[in-house]
């Protein structure tokens, strides 16, 4: 499966991020807001894992070499990975920042300037990360899915921001801002930890997701009307790839041609329904005891 280059959508998320950080820089300034403050960091973060994912794509695009043979997809688990720590630190930061807030309150000022701004880089940011999300689905980039989740994440923070300085304007109660800031943070930790989650899964050659594991073992089933079975089935992912091995266990008195072409239609109606695979296959002769000893990874071996 070859998929063309996704280094674009970065730049979009990068471009989204110069924006948004001059944008809520600006409403900080006019209302002193730490909410509005923890939601130009946030920004800041996106920007640097912008950048990184720009990095990864890039490599990820590579073609397979002779030092790696499968491709380089595995690349955009590394920008995930890093996203959700960046994440998780900017928590912190805002945290931090809240909590000295709330112990030394301070009045806001031009509130209204303030949260149209705010508003503004939030659409931007809204409409970004459908454009991410999308390109994510289609092309199946964990790095594009995680830089969507990140922004979407940012909007429900902003409007968060937004409903408690409104609130602050017309209640007068200062400790709203900074206990919002203080949720911001728990809000953007939980988001970094599921990310982070995802890339060490992926490191660790996570199989298929269910859906296309029982699609695929269905088809797998189909076969056996033309006398085979089938075992050892063994997927992972690798970012945008699927990879397969399955054995198959054919009538010990088939010629090799039959067996290759059969193999051959099952790879190809396999790939046609999940065209992200590449598929091992391996010929076995059915009812050989030999052939059973190859189930477990580890294959055993008689004496």
């Amino acid at each position: 499966m070859n998929r063309p280059s996704l280094v674009r959508f970065a730049w979009l998320s990068i471009a989204a991020a110069v924006l948004t950080i001059a944008l809520k820089s600006v409403a900080y300034l006019l209302t002193g807001s730490v909410g509005l403050l923890s939601d130009a960091l946030e920004s800041g973060i996106n920007l640097i894992a912008a950048v990184i994912a720009l990095g990864a794509l890039t490599i990820a695009a590579r073609p397979p070499d002779d030092e790696h043979n499968f491709g380089h997809d595995k690349a955009e688990y590394f920008s995930s990975g890093v996203e959700g720590i960046l994440i998780v630190f900017a928590a912190v930061g805002i945290a931090y920042t809240s909590i000295q807030r709330l112990l030394n309150p301070q009045p806001l000022e031009q509130v209204g300037i303030g949260l149209i701004v705010s508003v503004g880089a939030s659409l931007i940011n809204f409409g970004v990360a459908r454009v991410l999300l999308s390109a994510s689905r289609q092309h199946h980039s964990i790095t594009l899915e995680a830089d969507s989740n990140h922004l979407m994440t940012d909007v429900w923070t902003s409007v968060g921001v937004v409903i408690a300085v409104g609130a602050v304007a017309v209640t007068g109660w200062l400790w709203l801002d900074p206990i919002i800031g203080i949720l911001v943070a728990l809000n953007i930790t939980w988001s970094g930890a599921k990310i982070m989650r995802r890339s060490v899964m992926g490191l660790m050659d996570t199989g298929l997701p269910d859906k296309d594991l029982k699609q695929l073992q269905s088809i797998l089933e189909t076969y056996k009307a033309n006398g085979i079975e089938w075992h050892a089935l063994r997927t992972r992912q690798a970012a945008s790839r699927y990879f397969v091995s399955v054995h198959i266990l054919m009538p010990g008195d088939w010629t090799v041609k039959t067996g290759h072409d059969l193999l051959e239609k099952l790879d190809r109606e396999i790939h046609l329904a999940l065209p992200q695979i590449t598929m091992t296959t391996h010929m076995e002769p059915l009812n050989d005891p030999s052939a059973l000893q190859d189930i477990a990874l580890d294959r055993t071996v008689q004496p």
